[in-house]
């Protein structure tokens, strides 16, 4: 005897003692006579007796089918039960997302637009991860993640919210004191300070409009593992920085920042919001996934 009981052929005989007929209960349940005739026998087989008097008039129960139709019947509804259980919990929005977002993106960016999504799913709770290092989805577990870059091919689900331009930023002062370079060549003789996190940090590639490209290597007393680290000593006039315009277009509108160097242009970025493998994904998942879309794909920076 298998170690499970047959659950599904103990369904089957309770909807066809319900039915008084292999035939009924076999249409009812989607599934061809023989299939409900031999389900009830595997049955029959199992606990060695019969479940039913059949004569080709009349169906009913034997003594052994009187004893076991009621625990049936409990099988049948707490597997009608379950199901549709299920089928409630996966079409409304509810439960634990997991989701990583950059640091200073996710601070300013995403933080403040999240009490409007708990207010329009309150069922729904998220464990955020902030950190500009680009987490492993599948190895730490997460439902989705917000990556601000150039994305490589990748088993990974993506999509597009919005570009992002970096820009070379420094301070007035920086410049009236060391002069505004015109040329990616001319950057050695200034100071300019790194982000860790660009995907070639120890240098910094240009393309002109023109078409001519240039890579500079960057020289300054500062490094940093997240961008808004670099900002105060920017704005205090002591070197330049490459600055997603998400962080300085406050800093460009007031005057306290200009752009250098506008006819070079650093590669190409967007903010994309990536998933793991796989077409099915919880409706919790979803519904921050278009909230996202709806919040972040016209963002106010991106006029700036």
């Amino acid at each position: 005897m298998s170690s499970l009981p047959d659950f599904e052929a103990w369904a089957i005989f309770a909807k066809v003692a319900e039915r008084q007929s292999f035939g009924r209960a076999a249409a009812e349940l989607g599934f061809s006579k023989a299939t409900v005739s031999k389900a009830v026998t595997r049955l029959e087989q199992r606990i060695g007796a019969p479940l039913f008097h059949r004569t080709t008039r009349r169906l009913s129960l034997t003594e052994a089918g009187r004893g076991a139709v009621v625990n049936a019947e409990r099988i049948l509804n707490a597997g009608v039960s379950a199901e549709l259980d299920a089928v409630a919990q996966s079409a409304t929005p509810r439960g634990l997302v997991r989701f990583a977002a950059p640091m200073s993106f996710g601070i300013d960016h995403v933080a403040p637009i999240l009490p409007a999504f708990f207010e329009a799913y309150p069922d729904v709770s998220i464990d955020l991860h902030l950190s500009d290092a680009m987490v492993d989805l599948i190895d730490g577990g997460f439902d989705l993640a917000l990556r601000i870059a150039a994305l490589a091919d990748s088993t990974l689900k993506a999509r597009r919210l919005c570009q992002v331009q970096r820009r070379l930023v420094g301070a007035k002062s920086y410049l009236d004191r060391h002069g505004r370079p015109s040329h990616p060549s001319e950057l050695e003789r200034h100071v300019c300070l790194g982000y860790a996190y660009l995907p070639t940090r120890s240098r910094w590639h240009f393309l002109h409009s023109s078409g001519e490209e240039a890579v500079v290597t960057p020289k300054g007393p500062l490094k940093a593992n997240n961008a808004d680290a670099l900002t105060a000593t920017v704005l205090a006039g002591l070197g330049l920085a490459i600055q997603p315009d998400f962080i300085i277009w406050q800093d460009l509108a007031a005057g306290r920042l200009e752009v250098v160097m506008e006819d070079w242009s650093l590669p190409p970025i967007a903010l994309n919001v990536v998933t793991p493998p796989g077409d099915l994904r919880p409706p919790r998942v979803t519904a921050l996934i278009e909230f996202l879309v709806k919040h972040l794909s016209i963002a106010p920076w991106a006029d700036a």
